[in-house]
């Protein structure tokens, strides 16, 4: 038991989550991107939304569903802005999985994956329970 909660205790050091309360405007991360292959469009999301490759979406392990995203292509400095709608990526070293729409946008298509920095534009409003 002790060990397991010293082992939790160095991956949040090292590998923190992003909460609710941490999820502001102006946060920023870089790193890789994604997208989501087309035999996904049309699959439930874990927003409950169906995925759509022509709309601006995109995948986060713990950003809270419904926040607001400006990614930009470090390579090339095209930007836009999603909408967090799905849990992942699950590929190792990925920060993001996009729609295929903003992975064109972005002209990341060819390569498939993209150096990238997203900063938070806007979270959801939390309802009181």
């Amino acid at each position: 038991m002790k060990k397991t909660l010293a082992t939790a205790a160095l991956l949040t050091l090292f590998f923190p989550v992003i909460s609710d309360a941490q999820a502001g405007s102006g946060q920023t991360q870089k790193g890789m991107a994604s997208y989501y292959h087309d035999r996904f469009h049309g699959r439930k999301t874990a927003s409950g939304q169906r995925y759509n490759r022509n709309r601006f979406t995109a995948a986060h392990k713990t950003l809270p569903l419904g926040t607001k995203l400006e990614v930009t292509n470090t390579r090339n400095g095209r930007s836009i802005v999603v909408q967090v709608n799905d849990r992942g990526p699950f590929a190792k070293g990925r920060v993001l999985d996009l729609s295929r729409e903003a992975a064109s946008e972005l002209g990341m298509l060819s390569r498939g994956v993209a150096r990238i920095e997203y900063r938070v534009v806007s979270s959801p409003a939390r309802t009181s329970s």
